[in-house]
């Protein structure tokens, strides 16, 4: 069996590397350490959540702010914009798989979750660098 191997350009000190094989071909992919968050917003009432997945927390939440009553958007039709929880993450797959898990549970669990971190539900937006 032949093997072709296929890198990457670039180096430096601060990537991780992974080897994989796909369709009988080796390659070397370099992760570098990025960060991504999953996060719980919701409205003024707290009576609805959104959770989501983003790599610039601050610039999504403005995202979100700026759609706030429109119908282009679920967190802009239900004025989902307060940030009430968020995890971070070094790797995108981590993130998403997290947003996947958390969103299929029932809401009891999305608030005791919520509850962990931010047991008074306080709007955290300030908190990173979003009014």
């Amino acid at each position: 069996m032949h093997i072709t191997c296929k890198i990457e350009a670039g180096i430096s000190k601060f990537k991780q590397y992974r080897f994989f094989y796909m369709h009988q071909t080796l390659y070397f992919q370099t992760m570098w350490n990025h960060n991504y968050y999953v996060y719980i917003t919701t409205n003024p009432a707290k009576t609805v959540l959104y959770i989501g997945v983003t790599n610039d927390l601050s610039v999504r939440l403005s995202q979100h702010r700026e759609n706030k009553g429109t119908k282009k958007s679920f967190t802009g039709q239900f004025y989902c914009y307060n940030l009430v929880y968020y995890e971070h993450f070094t790797h995108i797959e981590h993130a998403i798989e997290r947003e996947k898990e958390i969103k299929k549970w029932r809401r009891e669990k999305k608030d005791a979750l919520i509850a962990t971190t931010n047991p008074d539900w306080n709007f955290l937006n300030n908190q990173v660098g979003d009014d």
